[in-house]
C-alpha cells in the first residue's frame, strides 16, 4: 500500500507541474485574477507533491541513537507543511488577489484560451484524484470517504484526495467565474470566483492542518484495530487476559505496541518467553504494520480476577 500512495504522490506532481504552467501563461494572455489564483494554487500543489515525496525518502533512514524507533514520522511532519503552504501560498494569496480585483476591475482578454486551459485542467486533476482513489479503496472499507480522512494514519493520501478534490472545485469556480465575466461584462464576477477559490483551500488546509497535527502528536491504532491486537494476544491458555494495552503509530507503516498481559500461573520462564513469543507473531500476523511489539507478563493474575 505504500507504494500506492507514491503513485498517487507521483500522478499527482507530474498533473500539477503541467497544469500550473498552463495557468500561468493563460493567466498572463487573460489577466484573469481567477486563473491567477488557480495558477497559485497548482504551483503549491506542485511543491507540496515535492514535499510529500522528500518527506517518503526521510522516513527511510535507519533508526539511531537519538531515533531509535526510526524517521517515520518525517511523513507526518512534511504533510503538516504542506498544509500550511495551502493556507499562506494557495488560501490567503489568492483572497488578497480576488479583493484587488474587485478594487481595481479589469476587462479579461481572449477568454476562450482561458476555458480551454481550465477543461484540460479538469481532465489532468481528474486522472490525478483517481489514481488517488484508487490507492485508497483498499485501505477506506466500506468507511465514507470523509471517515477515512479523518481515521487514517497514512500521511499522503488524505493529502492528495482533499488537493484533488479541491483543485477540481476550484476549476469549477475558475470557469464560473471566467465564464460569467465573459457573459456579462461585468469583472466582478473574476474577483468573487478568486476570493471564493481562496476560502475553498483556506477550509482544505484547516482540515488537514488538525488532522497532521493529530499524527504528529502520536495516534494509537484504530477501534478494529484494538479488537483485533487483543483477540490476538489471548490465546485461551497460556496468555488468559490483557490487561493493559497501548499503541502508536510512529509512522503510516510502524505502529508500537505495548501490552502487560495476564498468564497461565505455574509456568517455568522457557515456557512463558514461548508462549510470549507465539502472542507477538500472532499480533503481526493480525496487524502487518505492528513493527515493534513489547509485552509484559503478569504471571500473578488469572482470568477470574
Amino acid at each position: 500500500m505504500a507504494s500506492g500512495s507514491r503513485q498517487a504522490v507521483l500522478a499527482a506532481f507530474a498533473a500539477d507541474v503541467g497544469i500550473t504552467l498552463a495557468k500561468f501563461a493563460g493567466a498572463a494572455i487573460t489577466g484573469s485574477g481567477s486563473m491567477l489564483a488557480e495558477a497559485a494554487h497548482s504551483l503549491a500543489d506542485s511543491a507540496n507533491q515535492g514535499l510529500l515525496l522528500i518527506g517518503r525518502k526521510r522516513a527511510q533512514q535507519e533508526p539511531d541513537q537519538l531515533h531509535p524507533f526510526g524517521y517515520g514520522r518525517n511523513r507526518y511532519f512534511y504533510a503538516f507543511v504542506v498544509a500550511l503552504v495551502i493556507f499562506s501560498v494557495g488560501s490567503l494569496y489568492s483572497i488578497e488577489e480576488g479583493i484587488s480585483k474587485i478594487r481595481h476591475q479589469q476587462e479579461l482578454t481572449d477568454v476562450g484560451i482561458a476555458i480551454a486551459i481550465l477543461v484540460a485542467a479538469m481532465g489532468l486533476e481528474s486522472y490525478s484524484l483517481l489514481t488517488a482513489i484508487r490507492a485508497s479503496t483498499p485501505m477506506k472499507g466500506r468507511y465514507s470517504w470523509w471517515r477515512f480522512i479523518r481515521t487514517t494514519r497514512n500521511a499522503e493520501l488524505p493529502v492528495v484526495l482533499l488537493e484533488d478534490s479541491g483543485a477540481l472545485v476550484g476549476l469549477a469556480l475558475a470557469f464560473l467565474g471566467v465564464g460569467l465575466t465573459a457573459l456579462t461584462g461585468n469583472p466582478l464576477w473574476d474577483g468573487i470566483g478568486t476570493i471564493a477559490i481562496g476560502v475553498l483551500l483556506g477550509c482544505i488546509a484547516l482540515v488537514l492542518i488538525i488532522e497532521m497535527q493529530s499524527l504528529l502528536i502520536g495516534e494509537g491504532a484504530t477501534p478494529e484495530e484494538e479488537r483485533r491486537i487483543r483477540a490476538a494476544l489471548v490465546d485461551g491458555d497460556q496468555v488468559t487476559r490483557v490487561l493493559n494495552l497501548k499503541t502508536q503509530y510512529l509512522s503510516p507503516s510502524d505502529l508500537l505496541v505495548a501490552a502487560k498481559v495476564a498468564m497461565k500461573p505455574g509456568q517455568d520462564i522457557s515456557a512463558a518467553a514461548l508462549a510470549l513469543d507465539a502472542a507477538e507473531a500472532r499480533v503481526r500476523e493480525a496487524i502487518p504494520a505492528a513493527g515493534n511489539v513489547y509485552l509484559e507478563p503478569d504471571p500473578y493474575r488469572t482470568a477470574a480476577e
